[in-house]
């Protein structure tokens, strides 16, 4: 299975520093395969068969979740013996970034004109509810609920009048991970080539 790890926090302002070859070590270390990472603010493709989906089965969603929980465990704790630091891990499996990507509107970009993010959230805020939490402002905000995220949009000239500027420092905003959508794309895409590569030597 071709997951995504998103690390929170790491090398921000100087802090939380994690030098991206030893991750990658890391992770290999714990048993990961295929692993890539994308930049430097934490974001590692990788394959892992668990043993759970060894048989062949397809798991129910709560299963699949139990997974991602242990498999976040697992790395979470090779992050703390390798740099020892309590960094906070979000996993997304290839179908669950596909349906980000799904829900992602393909005009919205991050660039001059526009800046749009995806806010991944942990299992606890993750609902279409987490909606009503934010103090976005429509006439401002593009934001949309997609299963396992928040996908927000503003065009750059609005930013700073921006009703998610009220986000940072809260209780939600710690229970999510933010990537650009640029950022998110090219996750998708190592993602992609990533499971044709093991189709093709499974095959």
């Amino acid at each position: 299975m071709i997951y995504v790890a998103l690390l929170r926090g790491i090398n921000v302002g100087g802090n939380n520093k994690v030098d991206m070859k030893r991750l990658k070590a890391a992770f290999e270390q714990a048993g990961m395969r295929q692993v890539v990472t994308y930049i430097n603010s934490g974001n590692i493709v990788f394959s892992w068969d668990a043993e759970e989906a060894a048989s062949g089965r397809s798991l129910s969603g709560e299963q699949e979740q139990e997974l991602k929980r242990k498999l976040a465990g697992i790395l979470e704790e090779a992050i703390l013996r390798e740099f020892n630091l309590p960094i906070r891990v979000v996993i997304r499996s290839l179908k669950d970034i596909r349906e980000v990507i799904r829900h992602l509107p393909e005009a919205w970009t991050n660039d001059d004109t526009m800046r749009s993010d995806v806010l991944f959230l942990w299992a606890e805020a993750d609902a279409p509810e987490v909606l009503d939490e934010l103090k976005f402002k429509p006439e401002i905000d593009r934001v949309l609920y997609a299963p396992g995220a928040v996908l927000w949009s503003v065009d750059r000239a609005n930013a700073t009048r921006s009703g998610m500027q009220k986000l940072i420092g809260t209780k939600l905003y710690g229970l999510m991970t933010v990537r650009n959508v640029n950022t998110t794309r090219k996750i998708h895409q190592l993602m992609e080539e990533a499971a044709a590569v093991a189709e093709a030597e499974g095959g």
